[in-house]
């Protein structure tokens, strides 16, 4: 209690002032609130009588550039092509680090969320295609195949004890491999007009990147500056400039060159020091900046790097890419999104296909024996996180930007999208509740007869 007290008296008054963003922005679900928040605020504006100044917004053109060195697009192509970049460069933080010490760096492990994934991305996009046979609309089976982790988590976290740690580990798993799967069809199937010297500039760039971390460099801006070429030649290249975000974080370095034993002796020696030196002298400012020193020295750029990013990530990026593309006219086009193909292809994809091709590739592999199942993880629980799998959101909006531009296909698309997500963040929490409510129930019953 006077710890606490102390620590209150000491407080400046603009720590007191914002204490409350600070505790809210550390909530792990925060993020995700944001998110919602952004969505809801785009929903209305578009389906106010002042829908046409939200479009004229985004769509109004924004110059950048010195020099010959310029470009021009709209504000809505700058979130998409720009800032989405830091989003799949976190994407690919996160696949590096789960791959070489996460959840897939064991092939036993990580093969359970792998064939989950596959099944939860191949059963969406042949359900779409069959919706959608015989129509244009076809090139937009990839909207249904990929997860939002952003709120899949975030609704996880909001039911908090009532859902177990493995299940939490699961999805997030699952949507690593989901994203992994979506950059694949990204590069593959919604790229056109290659241009081979953008293409030979940014495998160039990628190539001095992974040369400097082989040399030892650990300086992150020097990986910006690089990271700023690679995205110019991807854009130029024909492939969309996103995919610069992936293949430089494959390069950031993962491991840091300090022992570890020498780390641990100079840091006590340093803590020594600044014990016994006067409080405020030079002697404990220096070696405070010493500490200071080691543990960035410590500390891996990859990892330096995701902590930073995320806070940005998660409330300035996908909020803003939010607000310029979930604002979609529902009002007078709720009566057809029902018989549109695409919006039926990409509802049925979210709700129907992702548990369905989740839960179907998760119970062969275990029964197959090809993935260790988690023991605390039961089916039903599995069923219940397949469910939030169907909140697509920010991918499958990303998506369905590249396979359909503009036009009623991509209106109709969103609006699936979004009733989809809906359903599926209601659904799923629903069940998971009521599952974590009958375990409860279970238990206590079994207590009692005990």
């Amino acid at each position: 209690m006077t710890e606490t007290l102390q620590r209150s008296r000491s407080a400046l008054p603009i720590q007191v002032l914002i204490s409350p963003f600070v505790r809210f922005a550390e909530m792990e679900a925060a993020g995700s609130i944001v998110l919602l928040a952004a969505t809801v605020v785009a929903m209305i504006w578009a389906n106010s009588p002042w829908e046409h100044a939200y479009h004229e917004f985004w769509r109004a053109q924004l110059p950048v550039g010195f020099g010959r060195v310029f470009l021009s697009e709209t504000r809505q192509q700058w979130i998409d092509d720009g800032l989405m970049s830091i989003f799949f460069f976190l994407v690919g933080l996160e696949i590096k680090r789960e791959v070489l010490i996460g959840e897939l760096s064991s092939l036993k492990q990580a093969a359970f969320p792998f064939l989950a994934a596959i099944g939860g991305s191949l059963i969406p996009a042949l359900i779409y295609i069959f919706v959608t046979h015989g129509t244009d609309a076809q090139q937009g089976w990839g909207i249904p195949i990929a997860t939002d982790i952003a709120f899949a988590l975030g609704v996880l976290t909001l039911l908090g004890d009532r859902v177990p740690v493995s299940l939490k580990v699961f999805v997030t798993a699952l949507a690593i491999v989901d994203d992994i799967l979506a950059v694949l069809v990204i590069a593959i199937f919604y790229t056109t007009n290659i241009h081979f010297v953008g293409i030979a500039a940014a495998a160039c760039g990628v190539a001095l990147a992974i040369a400097i971390n082989l040399l030892g460099v650990r300086n992150p801006l020097i990986y910006a500056a690089i990271g700023v070429f690679v995205w110019l030649a991807v854009l130029k290249s024909g492939l969309h400039a996103t995919l610069a975000g992936v293949l430089l974080a494959f390069t950031i370095p993962a491991r840091t060159y300090l022992d570890r034993d020498f780390f641990i002796a100079r840091c006590r020696a340093v803590l020594d020091i600044c014990a016994s030196a006067p409080e405020n002298s030079f002697e404990s400012h220096a070696a405070v900046h010493t500490l200071e020193t080691k543990c960035k020295l410590m500390e891996s750029p990859l990892h330096r790097i995701e902590h930073y990013l995320q806070p940005w990530v998660s409330f300035l990026v996908m909020p803003l890419f939010a607000f310029a593309n979930a604002g979609v006219r529902v009002l007078g086009h709720g009566a057809s999104a029902f018989t549109d193909r695409v919006s039926l292809g990409v509802a049925l994809g979210l709700l129907v296909g992702k548990p369905l091709g989740i839960c179907l590739f998760a119970w062969i592999s275990s029964k197959s024996q090809l993935a260790i199942t988690p023991s605390d993880l039961p089916w039903k629980m599995t069923f219940g996180a397949s469910c939030l799998c169907g909140i697509g959101f920010t991918m499958s909006l990303f998506m369905a930007a590249l396979a359909f531009g503009e036009g009623p296909s991509l209106e109709m698309s969103k609006i699936g999208i979004l009733f989809s997500s809906f359903l599926a963040g209601v659904g799923g929490s629903c069940f998971l509740i009521q599952r974590s409510s009958s375990v409860g129930l279970d238990n206590s019953v079994q207590s009692r007869a005990a």
